[in-house]
């Protein structure tokens, strides 16, 4: 598109251009017209219109969840777009566990967040806890079937091998597929964020920066944009933190000293060591929740935003974080 904003972000100064081709295919002729029939909430008096009646005409998910719980809001995130993803193959509904606590009393949920999935009017599978992304896809394509070739599907595809080329430290090779994706459909939020992952990872923050601070306050609470913000804003942060040693003493002379564990946590999240960091956290919860106003469990799921869920340190992390809420 010749009007793509973000055409001069090449890796090496020029400008890139995509030579991925998409077929254009039209979305399946059973998929939903929007958020409104594919995602919502329901209650205890609407759950069997809403999902067992339902679900005898596609798969419906059921996300138990509540405000308080913290994995919850790592996965919604997460699940809403691999229901969207899916392209009316599933619906998601929601349901408030503090609001509406019978139906997972009947159906014995016994921690948060719990997804089941419905089909033909009965629970047919589920499983527990924050899943990652690539984990929750595979469990929609058990229930629903794989997804067909059409063209959002490639555009998933051509994003995740743009991840693997960045992970792979093949900078400019991901910048150019993720570039093709974002001038083919310029609202693509996760080819933006990659874009931006590989601006910041040659060196070029100020054009990364540029690219996000373009960004509507919509587009900047997309999980995949949230998570590059919060690693800025944490790393900033840490920039004007003490000696990470003399933290150490400080925390051996009073493991009490929750400010110390605090900075420390943060200095070495941005140094990398992610849990490290998070045993810091995880301690200050352990000891007191209620300092800072559970400041520890809030920080933590401040880096959980930053790493992304699929993290081997956030699951990791996650693990142990549910251990103590629901202990």
């Amino acid at each position: 598109m010749s009007d793509n904003p973000y055409a001069g972000h090449g890796m090496g100064g020029e400008q890139l251009t995509g030579s991925v081709n998409f077929s254009g295919a039209a979305a399946p002729a059973n998929a939903p017209a929007g958020d409104a029939e594919l995602i919502k909430d329901t209650t205890t008096a609407k759950f069997m219109a809403d999902v067992v009646q339902e679900s005898r005409n596609q798969p419906v998910l059921v996300d138990f969840w509540a405000p308080w719980c913290g994995p919850c809001k790592q996965l919604t995130p997460v699940l809403e777009k691999a229901v969207r993803a899916a392209g009316g193959r599933v619906k998601l509904v929601k349901l408030n566990i503090d609001e509406h606590p019978a139906i997972p009393g009947q159906m014995g949920v016994q921690s948060i967040p719990a997804v089941f999935a419905f089909a033909d009017g009965q629970p047919v599978d589920g499983f527990m806890g924050a899943l990652p992304e690539s984990q929750i896809n595979a469990f929609i394509d058990k229930i629903a079937g794989p997804a067909g070739k059409d063209e959002k599907a490639q555009i998933d595809a051509v994003i995740d091998q743009a991840r693997e080329r960045l992970a792979a430290g093949d900078v400019a090779g991901a910048a150019q597929l993720f570039q093709a994706v974002v001038q083919h459909d310029a609202e693509n939020l996760p080819a933006k964020a990659g874009l931006a992952e590989c601006l910041i990872a040659s060196g070029r923050d100020d054009e990364a920066k540029a690219l996000l601070d373009g960004l509507d306050e919509k587009a900047r609470a997309h999980p995949d944009i949230a998570r590059i913000l919060a690693a800025q804003a944490l790393e900033a942060e840490a920039a004007d933190l003490g000696d990470p040693e003399a933290l150490r003493a400080r925390i051996e002379a009073d493991p009490s000293d929750f400010d110390a564990r605090m900075e420390l946590a943060k200095i070495l999240n941005v140094r990398g060591r992610r849990d490290e960091a998070a045993e810091q956290l995880l301690a200050i919860m352990k000891a007191d929740r209620s300092w800072q106003d559970d400041g520890g469990r809030r920080e933590l799921l401040t880096f959980f935003e930053a790493w992304g869920p699929a993290d081997p340190a956030t699951l990791s992390a996650r693990r142990k974080l549910s251990s103590i809420l629901f202990a």
